[in-house]
């Protein structure tokens, strides 16, 4: 088989699509430009039997590369049709560094995160988990977290309408987003910015702390006395209580995005339930949208947690099993802050990509994976 320049190999090239597109990095330059083309750095162009079609080369080289695949027909497509329908989409440049495991590839970006979106293209992304600056004024290392509400919901709009045109068409975004008891809406304006590009499918309640009595609880919950576990930030004030939570927003194109709800489920506590409940067979039951996850408890956080504004990677590992692990092809996290997400995927086994602007910040975020992999002795 040939290309349809006549250049040997098409058919290595086809079989090589699905690696691409999950983040296989070696350039193919199998097939030539003919004479008088016009190469362009970081494109990629397929050609089937409906014309020509983009196939984004997920690659951390920026040699040129077009590679055109044959379809029945493709031969008689002539060159001047050929070049008319012929579009091309930038590729990601060369990562900041790479981590393998056998069962993934985790590429990390030192960049602002629309530069990445830019350059990813379409349609290449099946769950994005990430907490964006919330403009609360948050100290960070290099950022602005105080901007005008303007600016902010701006930029807002911007980075939310590129991750949806990341997404494929049956993604999910996880959004989350916390708020003072001074910007009570931040949360809720964010989420309001996001209704422009995607369908808001759940509503989720992040729990960090909480506090159960024994008696509401049941006697069937084994407690022996009153609960109060997890972090929370106290607040000084005669007005307003302690912030113990925060919102996770599912986002997807449609609204109609599967999930596998008992992947994240829980046992009934009442076993009579299980005979009970259609579906309930496996003793398993929806967890519903209120997830308590408490953070690790750390002695020193300028050493320990040296970021602001951070998820445990517990919160993206629940959302990416929500989703469903066997439809997650590629994974991201476009505000990596130090790395959490990029752990959840390490430990799944999920190819991921993450962007973050401070360089102190992704360092950290790639020696916490390296971490997670040698324990497991999985760094190739």
């Amino acid at each position: 088989p040939t290309s349809y320049w006549g250049q040997p190999g098409a058919v290595g090239q086809h079989r090589r699509e699905s690696a691409d597109a999950q983040g296989d990095d070696r350039a193919d330059n199998t097939n030539a430009v003919p004479a008088g083309a016009a190469p362009h750095e970081g494109h990629r162009t397929q050609v089937d039997g409906h014309g020509a079609r983009i196939v984004p080369k997920f690659t951390s080289n920026t040699e040129p590369s077009i590679s055109l695949t044959p379809s029945p027909g493709a031969s008689r497509i002539v060159a001047g049709v050929l070049a008319a329908h012929i579009v091309t989409t930038p590729r990601l440049p060369k990562a900041y560094a790479t981590l393998r495991t056998r069962r993934a590839v985790l590429r990390f970006y030192h960049g602002d995160a629309l530069d990445v979106f830019e350059r990813l293209g379409r349609s290449r992304v099946d769950v994005i988990v990430t907490s964006p600056p919330y403009n609360l004024g948050v100290q960070y290392r290099t950022y602005n977290d105080s901007l005008s509400a303007a600016t902010y919901k701006d930029w807002s709009d911007r980075w939310l309408g590129a991750a949806a045109g990341a997404l494929t068409p049956t993604g999910s975004l996880f959004l989350n987003v916390g708020t003072t008891p001074t910007k009570p809406w931040t949360a809720f304006d964010i989420a309001n910015t996001a209704r422009d590009h995607l369908v808001l499918q759940n509503t989720i309640h992040w729990i960090k702390s909480i506090a159960i009595e024994r008696g509401d609880a049941g006697s069937k919950s084994g407690l022996e006395r009153d609960l109060a576990v997890g972090h929370y930030k106290p607040i000084n004030s005669a007005r307003f209580l302690n912030e113990c939570q925060e919102f996770i927003f599912h986002f997807s194109p449609g609204g109609r995005t599967p999930l596998d709800r008992l992947a994240i489920g829980v046992p009934y506590q009442d076993k009579s339930n299980v005979a009970r409940w259609r579906g309930a067979g496996a003793d398993v039951r929806c967890r519903g949208n209120t997830w308590f996850i408490p953070y690790s408890t750390i002695q020193n956080r300028k050493r320990d947690r040296p970021h602001p504004a951070t998820f445990p990677p517990a919160l993206p590992r629940q959302c990416l099993r929500l989703h469903g692990l066997s439809r997650v092809n590629l994974a991201m996290d476009p505000f990596l802050g130090l790395g959490s997400s990029a752990v959840a995927c390490a430990e799944l086994g999920v190819n991921f990509i993450g962007a973050e602007i401070d360089q102190a910040y992704l360092d950290e975020a790639i020696e916490r994976v390296r971490g997670v992999l040698a324990r497991a002795a999985q760094v190739t």
